[in-house]
C-alpha cells in the first residue's frame, strides 16, 4: 500500500470509537499471545529474568496483561488523530500540572525552562499529547526519528496535534544551548537502550544490570535546569493519570551518574507498581556489561 493510499486508511480508521476498537483490540491482544504469539519469547524471558520471584501463574498473567495493554495503546493511537480536547482531557489526567506552569509561566517573574523525563509506561503518546494540552506551557518532546519516511512524517502529525514541537534527538542539545532561557518544558522519554556511540552509564535495574544513556543527565548539568519525572498510571481501560515528580533542583551539585540513577529509580518503581505496562517486547538488553569499565 503506498504512503497517500495508508493515509487515507490512518484517517478512515481514526473516525472509529473506542467503544468499537476496544474489542478488536482484546482480540489482537489475545492472538498475540495464544494465536500467532508475538516475540512471546523475548516477553516471557524479559519478564522472567526481572522478577525471578514469580511463580508460573503470575508470570502467564502478567504476560497476558502484556499484550492487552500493548493492543489497547494500538487502538489509541489510531483514535489518536480524532481525540478533541475535552476527551483527551477526560482520559488524560494530570493531577498537578501548577508545579511545572510555576517554573515556566509564574505570574511574579520570569520563566526558566524545565527538564521532563518519561519513560514508555502504560500510553506514552497520549501522555504528550495531554501535556501539550493541559499543563498550559509551550512543550517540546526530543524523539528518535522513524526510519520509514511515510511513518515519521505520520507520527510528527500526531503527537504535535496539541501543539507540541517535536525535536529529533540528535538536534535537542543544539535547540537547548540556542534558546537557552526560553521558558518551556522539554519532554525526555530516556529509558531505551543506548545505541551506537552514545555515552551511558551502567546500574542495576530490574535485578539486571542495564545500560543508560547519559544525553539527560549532561543536559541537566549544563542547562542547571529544574528536572521532574513524570509518573503515569493506567487508571482503567483507555484513561490515565500524569503525576509530575521532583527528580533534581535547578543546579543541584549531584556526583556524576546521580541524576540516571535516580530516574531509572523512578522508572523502576513505576514498572513494579504495574508490570505489564511496560515494553517487555522489546529487546532492551542487547548490551552487555564489559568486565571493566562503565
Amino acid at each position: 500500500m503506498n504512503p497517500p493510499a495508508s493515509s487515507l486508511w490512518i484517517r478512515f480508521f481514526s473516525r472509529i470509537p473506542l467503544f468499537v476498537w476496544y474489542p478488536v483490540a482484546s482480540f489482537l491482544a489475545f492472538l498475540a499471545w495464544r494465536v500467532i504469539p508475538y516475540r512471546r519469547g523475548v516477553v516471557e524471558g524479559n519478564l522472567r529474568k526481572c522478577f525471578p520471584e514469580w511463580d508460573d501463574a503470575t508470570l502467564e498473567r502478567a504476560i497476558r496483561d502484556y499484550y492487552r495493554g500493548f493492543a489497547d495503546m494500538l487502538v489509541e493511537v489510531m483514535r489518536s488523530l480524532r481525540l478533541t480536547p475535552d476527551e483527551l482531557a477526560r482520559r488524560v489526567r494530570i493531577l498537578n500540572p501548577d508545579i511545572v506552569r510555576d517554573v515556566v509561566a509564574p505570574r511574579d517573574r520570569a520563566g526558566k525552562p524545565v527538564l521532563l523525563l518519561a519513560a514508555h509506561q502504560a500510553n506514552w503518546e497520549w501522555m504528550l499529547l495531554g501535556l501539550s494540552a493541559q499543563i498550559g506551557v509551550p512543550v517540546d518532546a526530543a524523539y528518535k526519528p522513524l526510519a520509514d519516511n511515510w511513518a515519521e512524517i505520520e507520527m510528527r502529525k500526531l503527537r504535535a496535534r496539541f501543539g507540541a514541537r517535536m525535536i529529533s534527538a540528535q538536534e535537542l542539545l543544539g535547540d537547548i544551548l540556542r534558546q537557552r532561557g526560553a521558558p518551556r518544558a522539554i519532554a525526555i522519554v530516556a529509558d531505551q537502550e543506548p545505541v551506537g556511540s552514545e555515552r551511558k552509564h551502567w546500574l542495576k535495574f530490574l535485578n539486571r544490570d542495564t545500560a543508560f544513556f547519559l544525553g539527560a543527565e549532561e543536559i541537566a548539568r549544563t542547562t542547571k535546569y529544574v528536572a521532574f519525572f513524570i509518573r503515569l498510571r493506567r487508571t482503567s481501560r483507555g484513561h490515565y493519570e500524569a503525576e509530575f515528580v521532583p527528580l533534581a533542583g535547578a543546579g543541584e551539585p549531584l556526583p556524576a551518574g546521580e541524576f540516571t540513577a535516580r530516574y531509572a529509580r523512578m522508572v523502576e518503581e513505576q514498572i513494579r507498581s504495574s508490570p505489564p505496562d511496560w515494553p517487555w517486547s522489546h529487546k532492551r538488553w542487547k548490551l552487555r556489561k564489559p568486565l571493566y569499565g562503565a
